[in-house]
C-alpha cells in the first residue's frame, strides 16, 4: 500500500493520504485516546506515543503530534500504523458509534445559518480540507459565527488569521447581517 503525504500549514500536523476511503462521509476528529474509544483506528495510532490527535476526513488522516516529537523518526511508525489498520479490516469507526462521532450540519436552520452553512460547506472546508482540517458550523447567535477548528487547523499558527481575514471577510461580504467569527473550544 502506497500511502502519500503531505505537510499542512501547521508544524505540528501531516496528512497521510492512504488512497482509500477512510470515512464515508463526515469527518471524526480525536484530540486524545479517551475520546478515541469508538474508532478502533484512531486508538491503534494513539498507542504509538508520539500521537497527540486524530483526524479523519474521506480520503485522508490527519495526525498531530507531541511537541518534541520529530516527523522524520515518526513518520515511518505511523505509515507502518496506517498499513497495519487496512490489512486489518477493523472499522474506522465502530458502526454502532459512527454517528456521534461524525460531524454534519444538519437540523432545522433560520436562512442566515443555512446561507452560512453553505458558504462554509463550498467555500471554506473544501480548502481546509486541503490542508487536513476541517471547520464545522457550531452556532450563529447576534452577528457572531461560531466554528469548530479541527485537524490540522486546530492549534496552527495561521488558523486565526484564516479565521479572522478569510472566513470573517468572506461571510460578512456575503451576509451583511455576520459581524464577526469566533473559534469555539472543543
Amino acid at each position: 500500500m502506497f500511502i502519500q503525504t503531505e505537510a499542512t500549514p501547521n508544524p505540528s500536523t501531516m496528512k497521510f493520504i492512504p488512497g482509500r476511503v477512510v470515512l464515508k462521509e463526515g469527518t471524526a476528529f480525536f484530540k486524545n485516546k479517551e475520546k478515541a474509544s469508538d474508532s478502533p483506528f484512531a486508538l491503534r495510532l494513539f498507542n504509538y506515543e508520539n500521537v497527540k490527535g486524530v483526524f479523519f476526513g474521506t480520503d485522508f488522516i490527519t495526525i498531530t503530534k507531541k511537541d518534541d516529537a520529530k516527523w522524520d523518526i515518526i513518520k515511518p511508525i505511523i505509515l507502518g500504523l496506517i498499513n497495519e489498520h487496512y490489512l486489518s479490516n477493523d472499522p474506522t469507526i465502530s458502526d454502532n458509534n459512527i454517528e456521534k462521532n461524525i460531524k454534519n450540519n444538519t437540523g432545522e436552520d433560520s436562512d442566515i445559518v443555512k446561507k452560512i452553512k453553505e458558504l462554509i460547506d463550498t467555500r471554506v472546508r473544501p480548502a481546509v480540507a486541503m490542508d487536513g482540517g476541517d471547520i464545522i458550523f457550531e452556532n450563529y447567535k447576534k452577528g457572531i459565527v461560531y466554528l469548530h477548528m479541527q485537524g490540522a487547523c486546530s492549534g496552527c499558527p495561521s488558523s486565526t488569521v484564516t479565521l479572522k481575514t478569510g472566513i470573517e471577510n468572506m461571510l460578512k461580504h456575503y451576509i451583511p447581517e455576520v459581524t464577526e467569527v469566533r473559534q469555539v473550544a472543543e
